[in-house]
């Protein structure tokens, strides 16, 4: 088990230590035929009772990436208070993440997400061209504490130790092999490697003897005194000559002091997954799993805006489709076929994930569905009617003639309030929403921080996400729809406003992170509300 530790879950930048610590266990069980790999999850120091699951979605989606496919929710165990809310803490960190949630009840979808995501990344076996050493020195997390290592974007690869390397590696078929069915094109070794034992450099040589493909830098000393040192410099110069150059020995290969970029080339290998970069700010990254009968890639936007791109994958003759571990939902995809790869139209919301799945066999080279089209027919203005859950301060109900953030009124109760309010209207729907084979989506704009919705008393699901939109197309009718959209925030602003000077005191904690002057967060619904109407995918 590994830990996945931020400093703010959500829009964070890349934590490498910790990515190199998730993935290192993640290298483990593949290493070893392990298909689960675990982590303490969302163990993050800041913002306590501030998140949900729209700004956890990207930390969790980042672990998935890096090869954890089971979720061990930090301090979800550690909350014996009833009618005491927030409750207790385990220390002054993690996400606390239990039944005194403000969202607890709302939290199913997101649970549902994590589930079905770890499930299909459990399968098979994980897909890596390189097996990476880095050496003896050091642990990973120093290593790359900084900087993440000098791979190219768009290729798989796992990390080894060096009791790993010695006795856990082999070569068949001209493929690095291990006895739990990894397969690995390329060895990496990372220059914090060049301090190398004896035993590693004997390994190596037996590798590269029976066709293995090695790249990196010379060794350049044993930190043993006890190796022999005179072998140790002739399978060194065997290996790597001066250091640069290609160098054959037995059957196999050896590029001395080029990157891996130049190696992968040399292969003529394709990355794995390549996209259309639209911009410098682009970034979408990719975790494969192998099937026996197909292939599964985990594609995630990790940026904080759409991305339309068109998405390649080094797979050819089978068709593939996108699995949304939202909704537990497949749909078919276009697809063109050229030099034994596959690329595809793929759109994604920011922080947006999508499983791209090959299973079907096919001879087609090119396949085109109909393209989705969307048109806003209507905004849903106010006046609003919105009710709040006792007990937290806000009044009963207010009318909202437009949208407000919670946390800008001048009503202090609804100024401070943490839980749930619903929002209710009647909205007129013209006959010409209703068009043969169209869907009609109610777009919430912006939630802050989750919303449930109802339509003409037909339970919707939830929108925990951006796009907060649900498919109302079963609900909606012509002329008049009752709307109800249930939305719940954090619990910081009632936590805030517990501290303010004379405030009565709703809240209970152990902890009081948030003083009377800290920022209050954004909250409720905050639109604009729209309806779409598109075609049927």
């Amino acid at each position: 088990m590994s830990a996945m530790w931020t400093q703010r879950p959500g829009v964070n930048k890349p934590q490498y230590g910790y990515n190199a610590d998730d993935r290192e266990s993640a290298s483990v069980a593949h290493i070893y035929g392990q298909n689960i790999a675990a982590a303490e999850s969302m163990t993050a120091a800041a913002a306590p009772w501030g998140w949900s699951p729209a700004t956890l979605k990207p930390t969790a989606d980042q672990e998935l990436l890096n090869g954890i496919n089971r979720f061990v929710i930090h301090e979800s165990a550690h909350q014996p208070l009833l009618g005491k809310a927030p409750g207790l803490t385990l220390g002054p960190f993690g996400q606390w993440f239990n039944r005194n949630e403000t969202w607890a009840e709302q939290a199913a979808p997101w649970v549902n997400y994590l589930a079905r995501s770890s499930y299909v990344l459990q399968q098979g076996h994980f897909g890596a061209d390189l097996v990476y050493f880095y050496g003896e020195d050091s642990n990973l997390t120093a290593i790359f504490q900084r900087s993440a290592p000098g791979i190219p974007a768009g290729y798989g690869f796992d990390y080894i130790n060096a009791d790993a390397l010695i006795h856990e590696l082999s070569v068949a078929n001209g493929q690095i092999v291990t006895k739990s069915g990894m397969q690995y094109k390329v060895l990496g070794l990372d220059p914090y490697s060049r301090h190398m034992s004896l035993p590693v450099l004997r390994a190596i040589h037996t590798l590269v003897e029976n066709g293995a493909v090695v790249a990196g830098s010379k060794p350049t000393d044993d930190p043993s005194l006890a190796d022999d040192q005179v072998e140790f410099e002739k399978l060194s110069s065997q290996l790597f000559g001066d250091g640069s150059g290609v160098h054959k020995v037995g059957r196999g290969t050896v590029y001395a002091g080029q990157n891996l970029s130049q190696v992968f080339s040399a292969l003529n290998l394709k990355p794995d997954f390549d996209y259309s970069k639209k911009g410098d700010d682009s970034d979408m990254e990719f975790l494969h799993r192998k099937l026996a009968s197909g292939d599964i890639y985990f594609v995630d936007n990790r940026s904080d805006h759409d991305e339309a791109v068109d998405a390649t994958f080094r797979v050819a003759g089978r068709v593939p489709e996108l699995w949304r571990a939202e909704t537990g939902t497949t749909e078919p995809v276009s697809f063109n076929v050229a030099d034994g790869r596959t690329t595809i139209p793929l759109r994604l919301e920011p922080w947006g994930t999508v499983f791209v799945v090959f299973l079907k066999s096919t001879s087609e080279t090119s396949h085109a569905n109909q393209k989705v089209t969307e048109t806003q027919v209507t905004t849903v203005n106010g006046p609003w009617n919105v009710t709040f859950q006792p007990g937290r301060g806000a009044p009963s109900s207010i009318t909202m003639n437009d949208l407000l953030d919670w946390s800008r009124s001048d009503d202090s109760g609804v100024k401070y309030f943490s839980g749930v309010g619903t929002y209710t209207k009647t909205v007129q729907a013209s006959p010409e929403w209703f068009r043969k084979g169209a869907r009609l989506w109610l777009d919430l704009g912006d939630v802050k921080n989750l919303a449930e919705v109802t339509v003409n008393g037909k339970e919707l699901g939830q929108a925990w996400h951006a796009p907060y939109r649900v498919d109302a197309t079963s609900a909606l009718k012509p002329g008049a729809n009752e709307i109800t959209i249930k939305v719940v925030n954090a619990w910081v602003n009632r936590l805030i406003g517990d501290e303010q000077p004379g405030a009565t005191r709703f809240t209970f904690a152990d902890v009081k992170p948030y003083k009377a002057n800290s920022p209050l967060l954004s909250s409720g619904l905050l639109g604009p509300v729209t309806i779409i109407r598109g075609n049927a995918k």
